[in-house]
């Protein structure tokens, strides 16, 4: 048993549920959470316009999106935003450019 001191002045920190603490985490809510430091976790900067489109994509569906194997919803966005990133990457691939065809004015 861990006996917590406070000093004077010092206020209690009240304990967040863990699944309300995911939450916030994923909706991106833990910036202005000062008092919970492990909660305010930042995501690494954006990449690519492909990056953000997949990013957001991820947050949308990450609530909807199924969980058989309880992988919670940090794996299950990563997941989402993996296959969304590869898609694109595949539809960028097979496109060539055409090459330019120039136009005489007459």
């Amino acid at each position: 048993m861990r006996i917590i001191r406070f000093h004077p002045g010092q206020q209690a920190r009240p304990k967040l549920r863990p699944a309300l603490a995911r939450l916030i985490l994923v909706l991106g809510l833990g910036a202005g959470l000062a008092p919970y430091p492990g909660l305010a976790q930042s995501e690494p900067p954006i990449r690519s316009a492909e990056d953000a489109f997949c990013r957001s994509e991820a947050r949308a569906q990450v609530f909807s999106a199924p969980d058989p194997l309880n992988l919670g919803l940090r794996e299950i966005g990563r997941r989402i935003w993996a296959s969304c990133m590869e898609r694109t990457a595949k539809s960028h691939q097979g496109k060539k450019q055409k090459p330019h065809k120039r136009r005489r004015h007459r």
